[in-house]
């Protein structure tokens, strides 16, 4: 009998089949009620990452899945372990991330009670904050759930899923998975009739384009070419046009001002963006004409917006476009100099809503690696670059968007770094508050030898919140608290640790701290000198 066709605990066997389906990296923390989930690890050949906490595993599950395109998993146990993993799970959920959480879960709860980890409702908890959590009693149903999510996580919109199994049923023994199945095929048609016609005759086509709009950037950045159009990108979409295009607006549809743009356009073409709160911050685009909203989910086709709706992805949508204007000559009335004006305008604006932080984005970014990936937390010094810093490459740089999740940055890079040995740099952005969340994790990091800079802002405060209570005419109250030798704390861990006092000494910092072989925290501050 070989090794790959014995009789296991399914536990191991569940390690196994995951490795089988192209699985290298688990995150998560072994306990009583999941440890037979262990057992197949290291015989399958996976690497596992302890990780402090389980909100820590998660994130780096949605950072690895981000930097690779490949699922990330967390093993997680009963009740707490889940609870606490509920977090990332919510936030891959809404930004669109593959990650797949297993957890144990008690054999019967209706009637035998205080058991050690016990909830009321696990299965059903987690599916508040995720795609779907569904429970696998037997081997059967838990291979058939792990294939079932990896397919969907490739044939449509990717959010995270749940599955649990009962704690005996990991203790029995099981047959090995079943082989691999086919990968599905996705077949992508022709536009639908008059969608190129409509295109090619507006004499103002603005496009805006998001997250879901990445699978050929080639042919995105063709097509606006030919068609001479302007483009604005959601947060997500950064990267995804090229830097330095004459219509480019940039990241700035939360610009207020962004309405005086939109509504000169005669055409909007939205591709892979929800144009949700978090892309807009406002309750919708604010276009006076009509719009093609091009998407995989039926659900953002199906928004009541007066738009024509077309279920295509991204790239396949591009390249009929491209095969479309063959032969096309633009007579588009965009200007650059309105793009350059307007786009003068909103970094003034920025910068006087959150002085001293533009010229320290401007800093990094003259020396940042343009292959380097990035993961922000939420903090000020995120929400200023996300509007002035033009990406190099779609998908470079990772923000927790939708949900909001304080705590992300430092564990999603740690994900992404996992991902990324040997291919390029990570970079992890965190401010003084949000980084308290899950700054035991950098023991995670030291444990894995990554080199991996965690550029973090201190200004002292949850000053987001400061300003909103003042614009609101509260008292500010509860926004300042009394933050640790951020230096010394790092150290304490094992990680390198430097307070440059000036903008040429933050850079060399960062060029320092990307050949290191171990992460190094960088402490700014808004009173760095130029």
């Amino acid at each position: 009998m070989s090794a790959n066709s014995q009789t296991r605990p399914l536990g191991a066997q569940i390690s196994h089949m995951l490795k089988s389906r192209g699985v290298d990296t688990i995150f998560g923390i072994p306990g009583v009620h999941n440890q037979e989930m262990y057992r197949g690890i290291e015989e399958a050949g996976i690497t596992h990452v302890l990780t402090r906490h389980e909100q820590g595993a998660g994130f780096m599950a949605d950072g690895y899945a981000r930097a690779s395109g490949k699922p990330g998993v967390a093993y997680v146990i009963t009740g707490p372990g889940l609870c606490n993993v509920m977090t990332p799970m919510g936030q891959a959920y809404s930004d669109s991330v593959p990650v797949l959480v297993i957890s144990s879960c008690l054999d019967e709860t209706a009637n035998y009670r205080g058991q050690l980890h016990q909830m009321l409702d696990q299965e059903g908890a987690a599916r508040t904050v995720c795609d779907w959590s569904y429970e696998a009693r037997d081997a059967a149903s838990a291979y058939a759930l792990v294939d079932r999510a990896l397919a969907e996580f490739t044939t449509r919109r990717p959010r995270s899923k749940h599955i649990q199994v009962p704690i005996s049923a990991l203790q029995g023994d099981a047959a090995p998975a079943p082989a691999p199945l086919a990968q599905p095929v996705q077949s992508h048609g022709d536009l639908p009739g008059g969608i190129a016609q409509r295109i090619k005759a507006a004499r103002r086509p603005l496009f805006v384009l998001g997250g879901g709009a990445h699978s050929d950037v080639d042919a995105l950045r063709g097509a606006l070419s030919r068609l001479n159009a302007a483009s604005f990108v959601s947060y997500a979409g950064r990267g995804l046009v090229r830097p330095g295009d004459p219509l480019f607006f940039g990241s700035s549809l939360a610009r207020p001002d962004s309405l005086a743009v939109i509504t000169t356009a005669d055409l909007v073409v939205t591709v892979g963006c929800e144009l949700s709160e978090n892309d807009l911050w406002r309750r919708d685009l604010g276009h006076t004409c009509p719009m093609i909203r091009v998407d995989i989910d039926p659900e953002v086709l199906a928004q009541p917006i007066g738009a024509t709706p077309v279920a295509m992805d991204g790239g396949a949508f591009f390249r009929a476009l491209n095969a479309a204007l063959d032969g096309h000559t633009p007579a588009t009335a965009w200007t650059a100099d309105e793009v350059t004006a307007a786009r003068a305008r909103w970094r003034a604006d920025v910068d006087a809503e959150r002085p001293g932080i533009i010229r320290v984005a401007d800093a990094l970014r003259a020396v940042m690696p343009e292959d380097a990936m990035i993961f922000s937390d939420m903090t000020q010094f995120a929400y200023t670059s996300k509007e002035v810093w033009d990406m190099p490459r779609p998908g470079h740089w990772h923000h927790p968007s939708g949900f909001g999740t304080l705590g992300y940055g430092m564990p999603a890079a740690i994900g992404g770094a996992m991902a990324r040995r040997g291919v390029g740099p990570t970079v992890a952005i965190a401010g003084d508050y949000g980084f308290q969340y899950t700054v035991q994790e950098l023991g995670a990091a030291v444990e894995m030898n990554l080199p991996l800079p965690i550029l973090l802002w201190d200004n002292g405060k949850l000053k987001e919140i400061e300003d909103s209570m003042i614009r609101a005419q509260i008292a500010p109250n509860a926004v300042i608290a009394h933050n640790p030798d951020f230096v010394a704390l790092a150290r304490a861990y094992g990680a390198a640790a430097t307070a440059p006092k000036s903008l040429g000494d933050l850079q060399s910092a960062l060029l320092d701290a990307l050949q290191a072989n171990s992460p190094t925290l960088i402490y700014m501050t808004g009173d760095m000198m130029d």
